[in-house]
């Protein structure tokens, strides 16, 4: 009777872990869906800051030019 009540806790045991890694690895899917929408949405904002380094950087070298024919 031990021996079964051994292999029932043993049992008991293991189905206890395999939840528990189940819903570890439900957890890190939901948190990795996160983050992946959260690297987009960076990239979609480094994207823009690009773009708008690059009209900023346009607008002063057409000040600069301006400024050059000043001198001349």
């Amino acid at each position: 009777m031990a021996n079964v009540d051994q292999e029932t806790d043993s049992l008991a045991g293991l189905e206890e872990r395999i939840l528990k890694a189940v819903q570890l690895v439900q957890r890190l899917r939901q948190e990795k869906e996160g983050l992946t929408k959260e690297v987009e949405q960076l990239n979609e904002e480094l994207e823009a800051l690009r773009a708008e380094r690059k009209q900023v950087r346009a607008r002063i070298e057409k000040l600069l030019g301006h400024i050059d024919t000043l001198g001349q």
